[in-house]
């Protein structure tokens, strides 16, 4: 009941982080377009701000994107196969994700690091703050992994990629 809980938080968690992106992105997006229709200069800001909110958009959405098989994902081989050495295939490949992100995640929080001597040119942020969506993509992508790896040991998946439309109403 816990580690349900716990799982659907992680989930909302990271669907909160993806929209707010998403909403800077659009609210961003439209400055760019109305400024450049209907002033004179456009805002500098716009276009470092639009790449941060993209950043923050591909980390907090890649886990739930390793979730739904919306990821780069070829199963044209694993869905000849029988049920069983597909599960062995997906936790195998789960496994191998989680392990190759938890690899970089040192390197990542250097670069994290090498950003705190850093501004951004337009908006002046320190770009440790920017830099961390290289950790929070590695460190989600790492945790969805493990977690699919958890729910077919515990059999509540069978490896393959869940199906999200009954997450909503």
């Amino acid at each position: 009941m816990l580690s349900a809980r716990l799982y659907t938080s992680i989930i909302a968690l990271c669907r909160i982080g993806t929209g707010i992106a998403f909403g800077i992105l659009i609210a961003t997006v439209l400055t760019q377009v109305f400024s450049r229709t209907f002033l004179p200069d456009s805002p500098v800001w716009t276009e470092e701000l639009t790449r941060h909110a993209l950043l923050f958009l591909a980390a907090f959405g890649v886990g739930l994107s390793f979730r739904n098989g919306e990821l780069v994902n070829v199963d044209i081989v694993c869905e000849m196969l029988p049920p069983r050495i597909q599960r062995a295939l997906m936790f195998v490949s789960a496994g191998l994700t989680a392990a190759f992100c938890l690899v970089l995640l040192s390197p990542a929080w250097m670069f994290v690091s090498i950003g705190e001597l850093q501004t951004s040119p337009a908006l002046g942020v320190r770009m440790d703050f920017i830099h961390v969506t290289v950790f929070i993509l590695l460190a989600l992508l790492a945790l969805f992994a493990a977690l699919r790896m958890i729910r077919v040991i515990t059999g509540a998946s069978d490896g393959k990629p869940e199906d999200t439309t009954k997450d909503f109403p």
